[in-house]
């Protein structure tokens, strides 16, 4: 079970398997399978409904069009580390969506903002005017 950012995410709502690594690491990475595929549904989990909305409207590549999230770990040489970072990302994921965006509030430029504005347009301007064709 763990918990974090006011959620609970039960071990049974996380599927583990095991998979041969990619890579470099010879005879270890060829015969032993140390990495590991982590599947999460966001659809049957027990997250609340606008975690879950927040999570199925990102555009992140991890996440399939069934609502799927797989998660590929494959860092370290053993299957236990591979596991605790599969579930660290899972929840860093998680998190990311969890804490609600700040509402942005319209404001208006400032007069003097708009007057340094159109100064330096000016100024510009007129050093552009001086690279014209000289005339007697």
């Amino acid at each position: 079970m763990n918990r974090s950012a006011g959620f609970a995410l039960s071990d049974d709502e996380i599927e583990f398997s095991a998979i041969r690594a990619q890579g470099a690491g010879g005879q270890n990475v060829n015969k032993v399978s140390c990495a590991v595929h982590l599947r999460f549904d966001i659809g049957r989990s027990s997250l609340p409904e606008i975690c879950k909305l927040r999570l199925l409207a990102l555009q992140d590549q991890r996440i399939s069009k069934e609502g799927v999230v797989v998660i590929k770990a494959q860092q370290y040489r053993s299957l236990e580390q591979n596991r605790a970072d599969a579930r660290q990302r899972l929840l860093e994921l998680i998190e990311s969506v969890a804490v609600t965006p700040k509402s942005r509030r319209a404001t208006r430029p400032t007069r003097s903002s708009q007057r340094r504005r159109v100064d330096g347009k000016v100024r510009r301007g007129a050093i552009k005017a001086l690279r014209g064709k000289v005339s007697d």
